[in-house]
């Protein structure tokens, strides 16, 4: 399944996701994934949210530097080796994966990976089987 990514540009300080998510907060937007990646002079929070072009509208508003991106959202059973066959899968079809996030819910025993991938065509035909 594709989703709506966005990145935001985050400053390194204490506070500054606070900031962030307390303006989505305020919006009702709700945040369903998060990641955050930092460099010496700032972070990019990836998050996946209910209402994309909303939650860009208004960090923008706030003065944030937001891109909006399309990435892959692969379920599999959570149990050893499920992640390694889905980048078997990928690297086969010649799919390079850029980044990914995951998470498991431990109640309904699945695995979710968020892949950024250079060829999503590609990515969904290859993991149609999953």
């Amino acid at each position: 399944m594709f989703l709506k990514q966005l990145s935001i540009f985050i400053e390194n300080r204490v506070g500054a996701l606070t900031d962030a998510t307390g303006i989505l907060a305020d919006k009702g937007i709700d945040i369903r994934a998060f990641s955050i990646a930092d460099t010496n002079d700032f972070g990019i929070m990836r998050i996946i949210v209910d209402d994309c072009d909303l939650a860009a509208d208004v960090l923008k508003a706030n003065g944030y530097v937001v891109n909006i991106t399309t990435v892959i959202s692969v379920e599999t059973d959570n149990k050893p080796g499920s992640f390694h066959n889905v980048l078997n899968l990928l690297s086969e079809a010649g799919v390079f994966v850029e980044y990914g996030y995951a998470f498991v819910s431990p109640n309904a025993g699945k695995a979710q990976f968020i892949l950024k991938v250079s060829d999503d065509k590609a990515a969904e035909k290859a993991l149609a089987q999953v």
